[in-house]
């Protein structure tokens, strides 16, 4: 187990609701030259036979942008732990190329990883599921999907369509979490530092891993709790009372309206968050009738040069391996 940090986390990762009610700087509206760049980097890859996801950055340099994306790469493992590009104006695309865009600024950023066994570098983001089947992806349905992180060093999400109502994209700090329950609940510490059984962290089995850890001067969160309840039940492995006290706690205070960022996601939207800094969430919507234009979003997870040392016992951080 690591060690139990016993000390507020302060500094920009850190931020409740009340930071950004008139502070929209996570905002970065991509510029006409961002977007002069970006159709350069498609001419490049179309004169050299190229597509996703067969190119490398240096196949799509994207000039000035990618001075910008240093930036925010930085950003997301030493700032806030979050930011949105705005602006990319799909119907100027084909869909093909938004596939290419957003994969090229992914590889601007880090290094895109698979998201499943099939090796998918850019997942639909669709309500596709059945909500009463136990195995189905919680991203797959229109319900509400709780607050949680994904098991890569950053997630992205780029807006294709909106829901017909609702889709509200919502961040929290783990930061502030932590925060909160070392004010509240100091003695329940210990139990988010012990392992607990993951389902679906990129094994056919559920696998080990804490909620918090605190490695070399930087505090590190994995959560989703329906992944935890479902791995103990794979394991036969009932987790205790105090145990869900524990999640019961740590759930109550991420649900706090105090706590969380929301921002509905524009088509041409593309948000990215540090996995380790920031959990996730969206509540439910209503969908269009028509299936061409219900909503949909591509979901990108990237490995970062830049990424924290994880503790031994937080695996799982970079996908699958890739299949090309």
């Amino acid at each position: 187990m690591s060690t139990i940090l016993k000390h507020p986390i302060t500094g920009p990762s850190a931020w409740t609701a009340k930071d950004y009610i008139s502070d929209d700087s996570y905002i970065h509206h991509l510029t006409a030259q961002d977007l002069a760049d970006i159709k350069a980097g498609l001419e490049l890859l179309n004169n050299h036979g190229k597509a996703f996801p067969h190119f490398n950055k240096q196949d799509f340099p994207l000039q000035h942008l990618a001075v910008k994306l240093v930036q925010l790469a930085d950003d997301l493992e030493n700032g806030r732990g979050f930011f949105l590009l705005r602006g990319l104006p799909l119907e100027q695309f084909t869909p093909e190329q938004h596939y290419a865009i957003y994969f090229g600024i992914g590889l601007h950023l880090g290094i895109p990883v698979a998201q499943n066994p099939r090796g998918d570098i850019l997942g639909a983001v669709e309500n596709v599921g059945d909500p009463n089947d136990k195995q189905t992806r919680v991203y797959e349905t229109n319900l509400f999907l709780p607050y949680h992180t994904d098991p890569s060093d950053v997630f992205g999400l780029l807006s294709l369509r909106k829901a017909k109502q609702g889709g509200l994209s919502s961040l929290v700090s783990s930061a502030a979490i932590y925060n909160r329950i070392l004010s509240q609940y100091p003695e329940y510490l210990g139990l988010f530092y012990k392992t607990y059984y993951y389902a679906h962290l990129g094994k056919q089995r559920p696998t080990l891993s804490p909620l918090f850890s605190y490695h070399k001067g930087k505090l590190s969160c994995r959560y989703l709790r329906q992944y935890i309840e479902l791995g103990h039940e794979m394991m036969d492995h009932p987790l205790s009372q105090v145990e869900r006290q524990a999640l019961d706690i740590f759930d109550e205070t991420m649900l706090r309206e105090d706590m969380r960022v929301d921002m509905m996601l524009e088509p041409g939207d593309m948000q990215f968050a540090n996995n380790y800094l920031v959990l996730h969430s969206r509540n439910s919507f209503e969908d269009h009738e028509h299936a061409d234009q219900r909503r949909k979003l591509l979901r990108l997870w990237l490995k970062m040069p830049n990424a924290r040392e994880l503790a031994p016992e937080f695996p799982g951080r970079n996908g699958f391996p890739l299949k090309f």
